[in-house]
Order: structure tokens, then C-alpha cells, then sequence
């Protein structure tokens, strides 16, 4: 057993159970994928549109994909029936265009809404509250080809496990909130948040589906 495949079995071992594992394989070669893949993964994330589809093209088809990273608008439309989720959704705009593009394509698109609570302003999403009005405005009846299946976040980063503790707390009350607000949405059950380096406490607070990549795969190698 390989490195990786050591710790995809760990990983696998570690969860309770309903929680998922997104194995982040951004920067990471094809072959490095298919080891963590004939470890029983099956969920991988990746955050480039050029990568993702260079890697789809030659790994195992019952993959599930995951885009995880911050889509630009001219890109939506290369995605389009190739994803298994969308999970970084942060604007209104990304939204009307996926599902537009969505409709074009005949395909459904399964998303996360990206709720900001994080203290560094580089980080995209929406504000909890913006969020909220979203739902309270029952603006996701006007999609047509988008089925909003959660809300994905990133607690700050930061030692102090408080704060990152009462990030993901945030994080799960606006997807509870949401339900409250919306009780009749239907498959409305992700919450993914957590990364290698915090996911036991978003497990702790609630989450449903973390994002792991380097405690996977090593450090990645940029430059390529």
C-alpha cells in the first residue's frame, strides 16, 4: 500500500459516519489520483478549469468531481455536465450564469452556496446574512436547470482553534437557519466545510463533507 493509499485508509477509518471526504487533488498528477482512487475514493476536488479537464480525460469515469476553487464567469460554460457539484458559489451572478448555461447544455447542475464568515476579506461568498435573504426571498424557485444542495465554507485562517471553532459554528447555525426559513427544500443536506488542517473540529461542529488535500497528498508543487 502506497503513502497516499495509507492515508485515504485512515481518513475513510476516521469519519463518522455521513460525513464525506472531498479528496483535494489541486496540483496533484493524474497518478497520484488514481492511487488515492484504488484506495476506494471516489470524490476528488480540483480548482482549475484547465487542470480539472486535462485530468477527467484519462482517470477512471465513476469519479465524482468536485469544483472547489473560485469559478470565473467565462469559464462556467466548460464545466457544464462534468461536475458532480459546484461547491464554491459566491455570487448571485455565478449562480444565474451556471443555471443559464445549465439550460443551454440540457444537464442539471448540483451546487454549494459559499457562505464568507472568515476574518480575511480575500476569501469569496456570500455574507450570512446575504444568504439568508437569498432563501428568505425565495429567489433559488426562479432556477431552472440549478439545485442548490448546501453551503460550503472556510473558517479563518488562523492557530487560535476558538476562532476557527466558532467559524464553522457560524457556518453550520446559516445552513440551519436557511432550513428554517426554507423547510420545504428538498435535498438541501451539505454542509462541507474543514481542510486538512481543521477538519476534525468543522466534524465536531457539524460538517457533512470536508475538503482534504495535503494531509492526502503532501505538500503540492506550484510551479507546474
Amino acid at each position: 500500500m502506497t503513502q497516499i493509499q495509507e492515508k485515504i485508509t485512515e481518513l475513510h477509518a476516521s469519519l463518522p459516519e455521513g460525513v464525506e471526504l472531498v479528496a483535494v487533488s489541486k496540483f496533484h498528477p493524474a497518478e497520484a489520483i488514481k492511487e488515492a482512487y484504488d484506495a476506494g475514493q471516489r470524490i476528488f476536488g480540483e480548482s482549475r478549469v484547465q487542470e480539472f479537464l486535462q485530468k477527467i480525460d484519462v482517470l477512471p469515469s465513476d469519479i465524482r468531481w468536485h469544483f472547489i476553487g473560485h469559478l470565473q464567469t467565462n469559464k462556467v460554460k466548460m464545466l457544464m455536465g462534468k461536475t458532480a457539484m459546484i461547491e464554491s458559489v459566491d455570487s448571485d451572478r455565478l449562480l444565474r450564469l451556471i443555471d443559464m448555461e445549465s439550460q443551454k447544455a440540457g444537464v442539471t447542475t448540483r451546487v454549494l452556496m459559499q457562505v464568507h464568515v472568515a476574518k480575511e476579506e480575500t476569501k469569496f461568498g456570500f455574507y450570512p446574512e446575504e444568504l439568508l435573504d437569498f432563501f428568505r426571498n425565495r429567489e433559488f424557485e426562479t432556477l431552472k436547470a440549478t439545485h442548490i444542495c448546501g453551503i460550503m465554507g472556510m473558517a479563518s485562517n488562523t492557530d487560535n482553534k476558538e476562532r476557527v471553532r466558532a467559524d464553522f459554528r457560524e457556518i453550520r447555525n446559516t445552513f440551519v437557519e436557511i432550513l428554517k426559513i426554507a423547510p420545504d427544500l428538498r435535498g438541501f443536506e451539505t454542509v462541507s466545510m474543514g481542510m486538512s488542517g481543521d477538519w476534525p473540529l468543522a466534524v465536531e461542529e457539524g460538517s457533512t463533507l470536508v475538503r482534504v488535500g495535503t494531509a492526502i497528498f503532501g505538500a503540492r508543487d506550484y510551479s507546474k
